[in-house]
């Protein structure tokens, strides 16, 4: 993956990533914004802000003169203040911070309410200033809503949008349910009107929206927020002419269908930094914009003991907009040293190069069965007519069973680009999780990356999927990589090794062959070969075959 080499300006020394490294281990779900006093103040969810603390902050603030040097103010609210829909063992996440007149008002995902176990809410707390005193309004902007199956779908991650006109939106929702939004009455604080999806359900959160040019920009994360080391939270973005959609992405594809489309905005680069999520922007006074997110380290994950509480802390890079689409460092991404100062001028963004093919190494177009290849599990393929014939099998390698078959060769040593071309008719809408296909890079059956046109619920995506050793036990999250063909989709994975002898796999997704999708990457220690493969599990109901045209790996 080629990287932005950005130089350092003037004004200072470089400083590293996080930012709010100086008064916590972890500030999940972060947001900042710009006070009448000119100063920064940043909020973040409810949890501990320290190793070993234990006792959770009911959205910490912290404040800075520059972005950069922060120190914490305090708590929003002290324990056992809450409004009274909430119930006695609700938390308070991802809050969204906006001065509406003369006062600033806080909105909250209210995890229980006196409802129903499981019934969440979106709260609104409001105070004269950005670091309170923040007093809770004590009926719900966004009441629970029912899901019609006995539940309650997921009423998180509130994020409030003013129009030019003055007309006030508030976006919220999560995987059950999908992102909503709807218009709130003058003050800010109670809905009015029908409610509108924007984006499908068991793909999309954490929404954040912003007017530039006069487009709408959704950002919204996916995956899993809090897999430790194999977090593969991410962000993708579409736009619209209007605050209630349709959003689309850079090649057109809507968000809210089940191949929703969503145009990258940030993933895991390969450095210390996986789970690049849950994202704010802030302005500085240069009229420079900023993405604010949290991420986890990969070498240090959780807050205290394993598989607990993930220790997520806020980062801060500079936002590039490029032919009207934005992305984080040129499509760098997360950096560890912050050599662009905020408040300073910048220099000129140098635009990540996509990995492309270049001279074949090797190509197999299944004329000749399976010469070069090793089989594990005896995987009952049929191979004739320059195809490759898989059905999907009940199996899986995710987690100690380990009964899928595989199909591999060896990797080549050096950079080095794979392709295939996979025809997979999953259908759309219906559920048949986690029928899958595509490559697989494979170290062993607990130590792989699994780039796969995936079945998840009412969704199809296409998901570079991790599992690791951790800790005694095994690891597994995974990053959304792209969206799927209708029926068949390329699929490429691209290696390089970094300077510590670590291997490096990015996931690349196309639609047509033509137009591609670069998304996360995944890495393997430096001591391993890791072979390259094929594969076909996840479900063996309803039936259906996967179809490879060929695998090709060429120098990139």
């Amino acid at each position: 993956m080629t990287m932005v080499l950005l130089v350092a300006v003037p004004g200072g020394a470089a400083r590293a990533n996080p930012i709010s490294e100086s008064f916590a281990d972890t500030f999940a779900d972060p947001v900042i914004i710009r006070g009448d006093d000119g100063l920064y103040y940043a909020y973040g969810t409810t949890d501990p802000l320290r190793e070993g603390e234990k006792a959770p902050h009911r959205i910490p603030m912290a404040r800075s003169t520059d972005l950069i040097k922060w120190s914490y103010i305090g708590d929003a609210f002290a324990a056992g203040v809450r409004p009274a829909f909430a119930a006695e063992n609700a938390a308070f996440w991802a809050p969204d911070v906006r001065k509406l007149g003369n006062r600033w008002v806080m909105y909250v995902t209210v995890t229980e309410t006196t409802v129903a176990p499981g019934a969440s809410a979106i709260g609104a707390a409001t105070a004269p200033t950005p670091a309170g005193p923040w007093t809770f309004v004590d009926t719900p902007v966004v009441a629970p809503r029912p899901s019609g199956d006995g539940g309650w779908l997921w009423t998180f991650d509130p994020a409030q949008l003013t129009t030019p006109d003055g007309r006030k939106f508030l976006y919220y929702g999560s995987y059950f349910g999908g992102i909503w939004v709807s218009e709130l009455t003058a003050d800010g604080l109670h809905l009015t009107g029908p409610a509108t999806r924007v984006a499908i359900d068991n793909k999309f959160e954490g929404a954040y929206v912003v007017r530039r040019d006069g487009w709408y920009y959704l950002f919204a994360s996916s995956a899993n927020c809090c897999a430790g080391p194999t977090t593969g939270y991410s962000v993708s973005v579409g736009r619209s002419r209007d605050p209630r959609g349709p959003f689309t992405d850079q090649l057109g594809q809507s968000l809210n269908v089940s191949r929703a489309g969503g145009t990258p905005v940030i993933a895991a680069n390969g450095n210390r930094w996986v789970g690049t999520g849950h994202n704010g922007l802030v302005t500085d006074r240069l009229g420079q914009d900023w993405f604010v997110y949290h991420a986890i380290d990969r070498n240090d994950p959780y807050l205290d003991e394993p598989f607990g509480i993930n220790e997520r802390p806020m980062l801060l890079d500079r936002l590039d907009w490029i032919g009207g689409w934005p992305t984080v460092r040129g499509g760098a991404w997360a950096s560890g040293v912050l050599r662009d100062r905020p408040n300073h001028p910048l220099p000129p963004v140098r635009v990540v190069d996509d990995p492309r093919p270049g001279r074949l190494i090797f190509g197999d177009d299944f004329d000749h069965g399976l010469r070069g290849w090793t089989a594990i599990r005896d995987p009952k393929v049929t191979v004739r007519n320059g195809r490759l014939d898989w059905p999907v099998e009940g199996t899986d390698l995710v987690g100690t069973g380990n009964d899928a078959g595989v199909l591999l060769r060896d990797a080549p040593k050096g950079n080095w680009l794979a392709e295939t071309k996979l025809t997979l008719p999953l259908g759309e809408d219906t559920v048949r999780n986690y029928q899958q296909a595509g490559l697989i890079i494979f170290s062993g059956d607990d130590l792989f990356a699994r780039l796969s046109v995936v079945s998840i619920w009412n969704t199809r995506q296409v998901e570079f999927g991790y599992e690791i050793p951790y800790a005694g036990a095994l690891s597994y999250g995974g990053t959304i990589a792209g969206t799927p063909g209708l029926t068949t989709t390329w699929l490429r994975i691209a290696h390089r090794t970094d300077a510590t002898g670590e291997h490096e796999y990015r996931a690349g997704v196309s639609r047509d062959g033509r137009h591609w999708t670069w998304g996360g990457v995944w890495t393997m220690p430096a001591n391993t070969t890791p072979r390259l493969g094929l594969v076909a599990h996840g479900g063996a109901t309803p039936a259906v075959t996967a179809s490879f045209d060929y695998l090709r790996v060429s120098r990139w």
